[in-house]
Protein backbone atom coordinates (compact mmCIF):
# COMPACT_ATOMS: atom_id res chain seq x y z
CA UNK A 1 0.00 0.00 0.00
CA UNK A 2 1.37 3.45 -0.81
CA UNK A 3 1.35 4.85 2.56
CA UNK A 4 1.65 8.62 0.63
CA UNK A 5 -1.69 8.57 -0.52
CA UNK A 6 -4.58 8.17 1.20
CA UNK A 7 -8.27 9.10 0.48
CA UNK A 8 -9.33 13.07 1.33
CA UNK A 9 -12.50 14.87 2.86
CA UNK A 10 -13.48 18.12 0.91
CA UNK A 11 -15.79 20.35 2.33
CA UNK A 12 -16.04 22.82 0.02
CA UNK A 13 -15.70 26.15 1.44
CA UNK A 14 -13.28 27.99 -1.00
CA UNK A 15 -14.35 29.11 -4.57
CA UNK A 16 -12.23 30.28 -7.14
CA UNK A 17 -12.26 32.15 -10.31
CA UNK A 18 -12.01 30.13 -13.50
CA UNK A 19 -10.59 31.68 -16.52
CA UNK A 20 -14.22 30.92 -18.43
CA UNK A 21 -15.85 33.44 -16.43
CA UNK A 22 -17.51 32.09 -13.42
CA UNK A 23 -16.85 31.42 -9.75
CA UNK A 24 -16.19 27.56 -8.81
CA UNK A 25 -16.89 25.80 -5.68
CA UNK A 26 -13.57 23.62 -5.45
CA UNK A 27 -13.81 20.10 -4.79
CA UNK A 28 -11.12 17.21 -5.91
CA UNK A 29 -8.64 18.36 -7.71
CA UNK A 30 -4.70 17.91 -8.32
CA UNK A 31 -4.89 21.35 -6.09
CA UNK A 32 -7.49 20.28 -3.00
CA UNK A 33 -6.86 16.31 -3.22
CA UNK A 34 -3.71 15.53 -4.98
CA UNK A 35 -5.63 13.61 -7.57
CA UNK A 36 -3.98 12.44 -10.71
CA UNK A 37 -6.56 12.33 -13.11
CA UNK A 38 -9.99 13.80 -12.43
CA UNK A 39 -10.83 17.79 -10.93
CA UNK A 40 -14.75 17.93 -10.40
CA UNK A 41 -16.78 21.05 -9.16
CA UNK A 42 -19.76 22.36 -8.11
CA UNK A 43 -20.82 25.63 -10.39
CA UNK A 44 -23.86 28.00 -9.90
CA UNK A 45 -24.12 30.25 -13.13
CA UNK A 46 -26.46 33.41 -12.02
CA UNK A 47 -29.56 34.63 -14.40
CA UNK A 48 -27.95 35.88 -17.48
CA UNK A 49 -24.84 34.98 -16.69
CA UNK A 50 -22.74 33.30 -19.50
CA UNK A 51 -18.97 31.58 -19.95
CA UNK A 52 -16.22 33.29 -22.04
CA UNK A 53 -15.66 30.57 -25.13
CA UNK A 54 -13.60 27.95 -25.09
CA UNK A 55 -12.27 24.28 -24.70
CA UNK A 56 -10.43 21.88 -22.59
CA UNK A 57 -7.20 20.42 -24.35
CA UNK A 58 -7.18 17.24 -24.47
CA UNK A 59 -9.56 16.44 -21.19
CA UNK A 60 -13.46 15.06 -21.10
CA UNK A 61 -15.51 16.79 -19.17
CA UNK A 62 -18.89 15.13 -17.95
CA UNK A 63 -21.68 17.60 -16.52
CA UNK A 64 -24.60 17.13 -14.50
CA UNK A 65 -27.65 19.55 -13.53
CA UNK A 66 -29.04 19.49 -10.13
CA UNK A 67 -30.93 22.83 -10.23
CA UNK A 68 -32.69 24.72 -12.80
CA UNK A 69 -31.67 25.56 -16.97
CA UNK A 70 -28.95 26.29 -18.49
CA UNK A 71 -27.34 26.34 -22.48
CA UNK A 72 -24.70 26.24 -24.32
CA UNK A 73 -23.32 27.09 -27.88
CA UNK A 74 -20.66 24.65 -28.92
CA UNK A 75 -19.06 23.11 -32.27
CA UNK A 76 -15.91 24.48 -34.08
CA UNK A 77 -18.16 27.93 -34.90
CA UNK A 78 -20.08 27.69 -31.60
CA UNK A 79 -23.28 26.51 -34.66
CA UNK A 80 -24.92 24.14 -32.43
CA UNK A 81 -27.15 24.92 -29.61
CA UNK A 82 -28.41 22.71 -26.74
CA UNK A 83 -30.63 23.24 -23.49
CA UNK A 84 -29.77 21.33 -20.20
CA UNK A 85 -32.54 21.12 -17.80
CA UNK A 86 -32.59 19.62 -14.22
CA UNK A 87 -31.63 15.90 -14.14
CA UNK A 88 -29.61 15.88 -17.56
CA UNK A 89 -26.14 14.69 -18.01
CA UNK A 90 -23.73 16.21 -20.67
CA UNK A 91 -20.96 14.56 -22.43
CA UNK A 92 -18.34 17.24 -23.65
CA UNK A 93 -15.49 15.25 -25.57
CA UNK A 94 -11.74 17.32 -25.36
CA UNK A 95 -11.19 19.75 -27.69
CA UNK A 96 -14.85 20.76 -28.19
CA UNK A 97 -15.19 24.80 -28.48
CA UNK A 98 -17.74 25.69 -25.81
CA UNK A 99 -19.92 28.55 -24.36
CA UNK A 100 -22.28 27.93 -21.64
CA UNK A 101 -25.23 30.18 -20.15
CA UNK A 102 -28.38 30.65 -18.25
CA UNK A 103 -30.71 31.83 -20.30
CA UNK A 104 -32.84 32.82 -17.46
CA UNK A 105 -33.29 36.23 -16.24
CA UNK A 106 -34.37 35.35 -12.86
CA UNK A 107 -33.61 31.82 -11.65
CA UNK A 108 -29.88 30.83 -10.96
CA UNK A 109 -28.87 26.70 -11.96
CA UNK A 110 -26.29 24.58 -10.72
CA UNK A 111 -24.64 21.70 -11.94
CA UNK A 112 -21.68 19.49 -10.86
CA UNK A 113 -18.53 19.25 -13.17
CA UNK A 114 -15.91 16.88 -13.87
CA UNK A 115 -12.81 16.79 -16.17
CA UNK A 116 -10.12 13.84 -16.90
CA UNK A 117 -7.64 17.01 -15.91
CA UNK A 118 -7.00 16.78 -12.45
CA UNK A 119 -5.74 20.69 -12.42
CA UNK A 120 -8.42 23.35 -11.96
CA UNK A 121 -7.94 25.37 -14.84
CA UNK A 122 -4.80 24.07 -16.57
CA UNK A 123 -6.60 22.71 -20.05
CA UNK A 124 -8.69 25.93 -20.44
CA UNK A 125 -7.64 27.47 -23.78
CA UNK A 126 -9.97 30.54 -24.27
CA UNK A 127 -11.53 31.50 -27.95
CA UNK A 128 -11.66 35.35 -28.09
CA UNK A 129 -12.96 34.93 -31.72
CA UNK A 130 -15.26 32.61 -31.21
CA UNK A 131 -16.23 34.56 -27.95
CA UNK A 132 -17.17 37.97 -29.85
CA UNK A 133 -19.66 35.92 -31.77
CA UNK A 134 -22.29 36.38 -28.47
CA UNK A 135 -22.88 39.99 -29.52
CA UNK A 136 -23.00 39.66 -33.35
CA UNK A 137 -25.27 36.28 -33.19
CA UNK A 138 -24.97 33.83 -30.14
CA UNK A 139 -27.22 36.26 -27.02
CA UNK A 140 -30.82 35.46 -26.97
Amino acid sequence: MDTKRSCRLIRSSKTYHGKQGFDYAEAISKESADSQAICMMLLTILPGQRATAHLHQAHETAIYMIEGHSAMWYGDNLEQHMELEKGDFLYIPAGMPHLPYNPSATESCTCVISRTDPNEQESVLLLPDLDALWDTKLKP
